[in-house]
């Protein structure tokens, strides 16, 4: 089971050591001791509580896209959706184009992608293949 000395679970909650302590006083978060006799904080309570404050952190409201650095948008319907436990194969079609693309899984939930949803596949890429057609 990992542990945290307060220090650095206050570096991974973005707060200050005095906060932590305070959270400890409080008894919002326990703590342990370690063999030398030292306040640590449980690696899975610290990364429960990290949870907590993301999802209640405020959230800037998303901007509308104005421009886009990726030139090739193929705007298709999904025709295949297969998920696992982290990632989704997403199959669609764009006129005479197949395209297959590989996200999260819960960027695949979030987006609610199943067969026959409107999509848009942007792309772009670092790597091209360029083939010459057989005369």
């Amino acid at each position: 089971m990992p542990a945290y000395k307060l220090r650095e679970a206050a570096a991974f909650l973005g707060v200050s050591d005095d906060t932590v302590r305070r959270w400890v006083d409080a008894g919002r978060i326990s703590t342990l001791r370690d063999g030398s006799g030292r306040s640590v904080v449980d690696g899975a309570e610290l990364a429960k509580l990290a949870e907590e404050l993301a999802a209640a952190a405020p959230r800037p409201e998303a901007q509308p896209v104005m421009l886009e650095s990726a030139r090739n948008r193929f705007t298709g319907l999904v025709t295949r959706v297969v998920r696992d436990a982290v990632m989704a194969q997403v199959e669609s079609q764009a006129g005479p184009h197949r395209l297959v693309s590989l996200i999260s899984r819960e960027a695949a939930d979030e987006l609610a992608l199943e067969p026959g949803v409107t999509a848009i596949a942007a792309v772009k890429s670092t790597n091209v293949v360029v083939e010459i057609p057989k005369r």
